[in-house]
């Protein structure tokens, strides 16, 4: 998920497209919804109606399914997703205190977004770099062996810059 599409905005033309391209495939449900996350950002509710008309579905078979998956949002994500590992060897080596620290330091809790709408705080159950816990990702950025103090720098350095640290 490209957690910098979110500024594309809803266009009801976006989603029909998006459905036309795919509806006669293989799991065409799957295929518009991540089509419509990376294109959007996420899967505003004002579009499960065109999508449940354009692959002859119910809404409720569309809510479902967006419902079910943990990669698929009905709001505007924060600028950037910060995704805490909540995995055995993360919280061995101090992720629950640091998940806390986080949280405290964002003034959201987990699935919120900042106020500012710079943050999304999302857990996750393992960024495969158990080697390095704690590990964070923040936007497609994997950091390992992470402190509260270097969040904080991590924090300074993708708030100043607008972009990775």
């Amino acid at each position: 998920m490209n957690s910098t599409n979110g500024n594309a905005g809803f266009d009801a033309r976006t989603i029909d497209d998006i459905v036309a391209g795919v509806a006669d495939k293989p799991g065409a449900l799957m295929l518009v919804l991540h089509a419509v996350v990376e294109r959007v950002g996420y899967i505003p509710v004002e579009a499960v109606p065109a999508i449940a008309r354009g692959l002859n579905l119910s809404r409720a078979e569309v809510h479902g399914v967006i419902s079910f998956y943990h990669d698929f949002r009905t709001e505007r994500p924060g600028r950037k997703i910060i995704r805490v590992c909540r995995a055995e060897s993360c919280q061995a080596m101090g992720a629950v205190a640091l998940a806390t620290h986080i949280k405290t330091r964002l003034g959201i809790d987990f699935g919120q977004t900042s106020a500012n709408g710079d943050f999304t705080l999302e857990p996750v159950y393992c960024l495969g770099n158990c080697a390095c816990s704690p590990a964070i990702l923040v936007g497609d950025d994997l950091y390992g062996r992470v402190t509260p103090d270097r969040f904080d720098e991590l924090l300074f350095l993708v708030s100043r810059a607008g972009g990775s640290a």
